[in-house]
């Protein structure tokens, strides 16, 4: 119970710096003598540095792969295919995908409906962003058809156009973890495709599950 609380007031002892230094950054005191309209004053916790508390303001500052995040904004129509293991014909079904920039723009929140085929109707709910400190973006992943939550990082190639995922999940089969690889391609300004890989949990052999082509309304 004590390192729980510890590490508890850490974490509180770290974003209360970060607010307050970007408080005094930000809003400078306009009458530092007389004190009226002054920030409050912010003393560094024992140890911690000016450069310490830059690095935690830094770290939740949105830059320019936040803005790449937020070019995708908007509702997406496409129709998906989706593959079982073992090169079957592919099922495919409508979906759509509607995008909306949270938390100042440091997020996106993707929300998906459609169909499973064979399964009934789909939906699906994604947070995506960058993590300016691992300098990888991030997602977290829930659906309607799990009951966990599915976690990816993801690296954008060097033209800017493909994002390409690894998630990882546990796989119902094998009660393992396993990883899905997506690879996300804008092929147009208002057209993108994805397309996910997985392990076949019997075989262990990489096939592909879906791809999707979408446009945006």
């Amino acid at each position: 119970m004590c390192r729980k609380m510890i590490e508890l007031a850490l974490v509180v002892t770290v974003a209360a710096g970060a607010i307050f230094a970007s408080i005094a950054i930000a809003e400078p005191s306009k009458d530092a003598t007389s004190g009226a309209g002054a920030a409050p004053e912010m003393k560094l916790p024992p140890g911690w540095t000016a450069d310490d508390m830059k690095a935690c303001i830094l770290a939740g500052t949105p830059g320019k792969p936040h803005e790449l995040l937020v070019k995708d904004v908007g509702t997406w129509q496409g129709t998906q295919s989706m593959w079982m293991p073992g090169g079957t014909e592919p099922m495919k079904a409508p979906i759509t995908s509607t995008i909306t920039s949270i938390m100042d723009g440091r997020y996106t929140r993707v929300e998906v409906a459609g169909e499973m085929p064979g399964m009934g109707p789909y939906t699906g709910l994604g947070t995506y962003g960058f993590d300016n400190v691992s300098q990888q973006f991030v997602c977290t992943w829930i659906d309607n058809h799990s009951t966990g939550v599915m976690n990816g990082v993801g690296d954008l190639s060097s033209d800017g156009k493909t994002l390409t995922w690894q998630f990882t999940y546990n796989c119902p089969i094998t009660k393992k973890p396993a990883v899905m690889r997506q690879v996300e391609t804008n092929t147009g300004p208002n057209a993108k495709t994805l397309e996910m890989f997985g392990n076949d949990p019997k075989s262990g052999k990489e096939f592909k599950m879906m791809s999707i082509e979408m446009a945006r309304k």
